[in-house]
């Protein structure tokens, strides 16, 4: 029987009670054994009243969600106030005040709930009838997948629920758990960050205490001793190991921080890899393809907590997984799946009738095998819905392809009583096309979405593109060619044959020597031009390759595109037989007939391969752009620059290949949304590989470009000894931003120097004097490289003073796009900006603005809000911000222009930066009117009043004034919004971005 406990403040308005506080009477007395005797004793039959009475001073918990005991050990605060007879529980504590922000129980953190899900605020929870974190997670959170912590894990409990649903009744996975018997929950494992079975019997005190009553099981041992730091939670981590090897973390364990080394293995050290116990190296293990996957895609927390899982034979060994299949094997595959599909296509045709004229044609030669051909046609049509001009030329089949007429609409069908081969059946063909280009399309290939539609966005992309080559992946799934290369004695080879089709090296857009014509897409002008295939290759090999050639030497080129993605069953359409003789003397012919063209070739080696996978022009150079992380621009704090920086060197016709110091966590294939084609993202390396990735690229690139100076830093001893890979390669640091003048700007106004430590007031001698050595500190590597790139002139004269006159300055590059809503049609205030530490000038920033500027903005309606929106770090805590009953906090957007869109005013209250405020320009490129710090007025250098409003950054009332100035003056909005578009066309210009870039890629290589 249940009720609720009187009194709580907790209980939202119009709302349900939480969980949490109602008072169960069957759960009290059996879980305090002694309560029976005690109501007897004193005279009560009510055992609500009792708990009310007399229970809640004892340190009895009124139900199974909230643990008295352990609230008042863990919290001291709340002690001393039950001491000063302030409350009469922690449990009356929790309701009344402790709900907002502390933990009730050991297995679910509040903080961390709502760090999780940064959705969470406040607000959100009030809106939707939730009093904290907590009651939703009971209410709704578990239910719908969210996680209540690192010891719940949802997964094993529905598990353990489906094989003993007698222990688990409606009230929820969790709290049917929490009422288990001892032994039952002791064997019914919680997460993977413990081991109970293992852990009673490592220490056999702790059943000697359970079986006391001082613990309800393991897990509650081990979550609430007194003396956290004398037990492991399973043989695979060692806590005094784990102390010993990371001494950094000792200063934030006991006294009010860290519970033990394990709290902080699992909030951040099983993520970061470090190793939790001798012989295990968490580092090596997590960067398994495997292991990042099911990490990445949810399936389990961390790489520790797959290790454990696959301890306990619940996840795929690592080095153990099953072998791929024969090639022999899927090819069948793909044939017994062209045939199970037939009796589908032969229902309804195939539709390939043209209404107008026809955007391609497509040129496929058959000779039998129509279960092929239909998957073939099935496959092209699906991913293709504009107009198709179907030529098949029917060679000599014997089988159902003479019925082919019934099964597609709309197709030119040339028929041959004998087979003309497919270089004669091709020509035939060309004769009858009347679209712009041509696809030559084997029968034995399954086109991926969209194949067709990427490859002829790329044939059109530019004029001197004359043939567009596919991804071709074999049946077995592994590459058959990423565009391909032809050595010097006239020999092939498809690039990175037999390797992952999404490596890196297979995944940007390139120009090549040929592509194979199982799909290969060229334009009819040019193919009519050369004849089509030459016959000397009758009946079929070289002739794609001769093709490609001929096409070159008319100045064409041949582009890779591998979103055109096609899945190939090798020699299906002709079979091996006699394949390898007609191969050796078409090769012989090809090489006698372009002897000139292959004496500029790279000689037949695979370590060639690098240098042959794409055409050189003299005049196209590499570069090879280094940043902390693959610059996504999701990400801020400079990334959006280099990014632009990536794309502008892109446009400028240079071949860009992006290097990350740190190696990426997110999936790769969300990482090309941000860039284009082109260019080459290294994400599967680190500067861990760094050397090795040089060295096997010896002499390949002609600059390279260092983003941030603390990478260069970081790098500058591996790039002194990799300098013999490096010959003539010119070399950039960009600073992205002096940090000098920031850190000592930081200290003034927070009060604590970088190390956490307070800071010493200096004089201003002395404050010149400190400058003068960061500089020196800050840019003692800059030595290394030819020209050292600046954001602003300021940041330029500081590293001048710093002794380095070789420094040019690029700003950002924007074209203004202007969200079109009215200033009557928005709401709201937005602030944009990444969050990668508590220590950064967008935390400190909301944090003034929340708990300063935010309660004087007293003349805006109570329903405007602040929505605080960009990536944020794990490790940061936003839950201070979300505390707030007018914050919602959004994380990471997409869609930038629909976020503009929706607000009224933006704000910047910068109180320490550096740099140029990329936030300022691409507000104003949005047309969003801001209000900012005279600091990134300065920056920008614009008029305060006129292109935004401005505040001193130690001015809240000012701040806030000039907040409801623009938000409640829509002349005055329109104003602002005029003036800054105005300026960000001034300052950003793409075309002048553009210029500035190659000027300083020219200094560098001169």
């Amino acid at each position: 029987m249940s009720s609720v406990v009187s009194g709580p403040e907790a209980t939202p308005a119009g709302g349900l009670s939480p969980r949490w506080l109602e008072f169960h009477d069957e759960w009290y007395l059996l879980r305090h054994a002694d309560v029976k005797e005690l109501m007897h004793q004193y005279g009560y039959s009510d055992a609500r009243l009792f708990y009310e009475e007399i229970g809640c001073h004892r340190g009895h918990s009124p139900n199974r969600y909230f643990d008295e005991v352990w609230y008042r050990q863990t919290y001291p605060e709340v002690r001393r106030a039950l001491l000063e007879k302030r409350w009469k529980s922690g449990f009356e504590h929790y309701c009344m005040e402790g709900f907002r922000s502390l933990s009730p129980h050991w297995l679910f953190d509040e903080v961390a709930y709502r760090r999780r899900h940064l959705e969470l605020t406040d607000q959100h929870l009030a809106e939707r009838g939730f009093c904290n974190g907590y009651d939703h997670y009971l209410s709704y959170g578990e239910a719908h997948g969210f996680r209540a912590g690192p010891f719940v894990d949802v997964g094993l409990l529905q598990k353990m629920a489906r094989h003993h649903a007698e222990w688990f009744g409606p009230e929820g996975l969790l709290a049917s758990w929490l009422v288990l018997p001892a032994h039952v929950a002791d064997s019914m494992p919680m997460s993977w960050y413990f081991d109970a079975a293992w852990y009673l019997e490592t220490y056999p005190q702790v059943k000697e205490a359970i079986a006391a009553g001082e613990y309800g099981n393991a897990l509650h041992h081990y979550l609430t001793n007194p003396t956290p730091d004398e037990f492991s939670p399973s043989p695979w981590f060692d806590e005094a190991y784990y102390r010993r090897t990371s001494p950094d973390i000792l200063p934030s364990l006991g006294a009010g921080g860290l519970r033990n080394g394990y709290e902080h293995f699992v909030l951040f050290g099983a993520h970061e890899g470090r190793s939790p116990a001798e012989g295990i190296d968490l580092a090596l293990y997590r960067r398994h393809p495997l292991v990042w996957s099911d990490c990445e895609g949810g399936v389990h927390d961390s790489p520790f907590a797959r290790l454990v899982a696959e301890k306990h034979g619940q996840a795929v060994p690592v080095g153990q997984e099953e072998p791929p299949l024969d090639e022999d094997q899927t090819r069948q595959l793909f044939r017994d799946e062209a045939a199970l599909y037939l009796p589908a296509l032969a229902r309804q045709k195939l539709d390939f009738r043209v209404r107008g004229m026809a955007e391609v044609s497509v040129i496929m030669v058959v000779h039998d095998q129509i279960d092929l051909t239909l998957q073939a046609l099935a496959s092209l049509r699906a991913g293709y819905d504009g107009a198709i001009e179907l030529i098949i030329v029917d060679s000599g089949s014997r089988d159902e392809t003479s019925g082919l007429e019934e099964l597609v609409e709309g197709a030119i069908i040339l028929r041959h009583r004998v087979n003309v081969g497919y270089l004669l059946g091709c020509n035939e063909a060309l004769e009858h096309v009347t679209a712009p280009a041509v696809l030559y399309l084997n029968n034995d290939v399954r086109l991926y979405p969209d194949a067709l539609h990427h490859a002829l966005k790329r044939l059109y992309r530019l004029e001197t593109t004359g043939a567009v080559a596919a991804r071709l992946v074999r049946t077995n799934l592994y590459l058959q060619e990423a565009g391909s290369i032809i050595w010097r004695d006239g020999a092939t080879y498809g690039y990175r044959r037999q390797d992952d089709p999404n490596i890196p090296e297979a995944s940007f857009s390139r120009e090549v020597d040929y592509g194979s014509a199982a799909f290969l897409l060229v334009r009819t002008g040019l193919l009519r031009r050369l004849g089509g295939y030459d016959t000397r290759y009758w009946p079929a090999y070289f002739e794609d390759t001769d093709l490609c050639v001929r096409l070159q030497k008319i100045g064409a080129r041949i582009v890779y595109e591998p979103l055109a993605m096609v899945e190939h069953l090798e020699f299906g359409s002709s079979g091996q037989s006699g394949s390898h003789q007609l191969i050796q003397r078409h090769w012989k012919v090809f090489a006698q007939q372009h002897q000139e063209f292959l004496r500029q070739q790279q000689p037949q080696h695979i370590r060639n391969a690098l240098l042959g996978r794409e055409r050189r022009r003299p005049e196209r150079q590499r570069v090879l752009l280094i940043e902390d992380r693959i610059p996504l621009r999701g990400l801020g704090s400079g990334y959006v620059r280099s990014n632009d920086i990536v794309r502008a060197l892109v446009a400028l016709d240079y071949h860009v290949t992006v290097f990350p110091v740190m190696r990426e966590e997110v999936r790769p294939f969300l990482l090309y949304r941000d860039f284009p084609e082109e260019v080459e993202l290294v994400f599967n390396q680190d500067m861990s590989t760094l050397l090795a990735f040089l060295e096997e690229r010896a002499g390949y690139y002609d600059l390279l470009w260092v983003g941030r100076t603390h990478n260069m830093a970081r790098l500058l001893p591996l790039l002194n000894e990799a300098s013999r890979f490096l010959p003539h390669c010119g070399s950039v640091l960009d600073t992205e931003v002096v940090a000098a003048p920031r850190t000592l700007l930081q200290q003034k106004v927070t009060g604590l120097t970088p190390d956490g430590q307070p800071a010493r007031v200096m004089t201003a001698d002395e404050e010149e004097k400190e400058l003068d050595r960061l500089l020196a500190e800050e840019l003692r590597c800059a030595h290394y490289c030819q020209q050292i790139v600046a954001v602003t002139e300021h940041d330029a004269e500081l590293v001048r003073r710093a002794g380095y006159p070789n420094v040019m300055v690029l700003g950002h590059g924007m074209k203004p796009a202007p969200t079109s809503r009215l200033y009557g049609e928005r709401k709201d205030i937005l602030f944009l900006g990444a969050f990668h530490c508590e220590r950064s000038p967008n935390y400190d920033s909301m944090m003034w603005f929340v708990e300063e500027v935010m309660p004087l903005l007293k003349a805006l309606p109570e329903d405007v809000c602040l929505h605080v929106a960009g990536h944020v770090h794990p490790s940061v805590d936003m839950t201070p911000l979300g505390r707030h009953p007018r914050v919602e906090i959004l994380g990471a957007v997409d869609d930038l222009d629909a976020l503009f869109d929706r607000y009224r005013v933006f704000v910047a209250p910068t109180r320490f930066a550096g740099g140029l405020p990329f936030k300022v320009h691409e507000a104003a490129a949005r047309g969003l009117p801001m209000v900012v710090t005279d600091l990134l007025q300065q920056e920008v250098g614009w008029k305060a009043g006129e292109s935004l409003l401005c505040a001193a950054a130690d001015d809240p009332a000012g701040f806030a004034a000039a907040v409801e100035r623009l938000y409640g003056d829509g002349a005055l909005w329109q104003r602002v919004r005029q003036s800054a578009l105005e300026a960000v066309r001034r300052d950003t210009d793409l075309e002048q971005f553009r210029n500035r870039l190659k000027q300083i890629v020219d200094a560098s290589l001169n």
